[in-house]
């Protein structure tokens, strides 16, 4: 299983799903979408086009967007 967290340094809901993630002890790989404009145009493909991170992605699927209903704009 491949995880990826889609995300910005700035958003504390990227920072508070990273948190449980690795609390959880799942392995995943972490893209900043701010710095990574290859990471950002693959997350809007994913989500069609939905600009809401934090963004968690399982085997290609996206699972989750926001946190507990919130998240933030990027």
């Amino acid at each position: 299983m491949m995880l990826e967290l889609f995300g910005t340094p700035g958003c504390r809901f990227t920072a508070d799903l990273r948190d449980d993630l690795e609390f959880d002890g799942r392995d995943f790989v972490d893209h900043d979408v701010d710095a990574d404009p290859d990471a950002l145009a693959r997350m809007l493909d994913l989500t069609d086009g939905q600009r809401t991170v934090p963004v968690l992605v399982e085997d290609g699927r996206v699972v989750q967007i926001g946190v507990g209903g919130r998240g933030c704009a990027v």
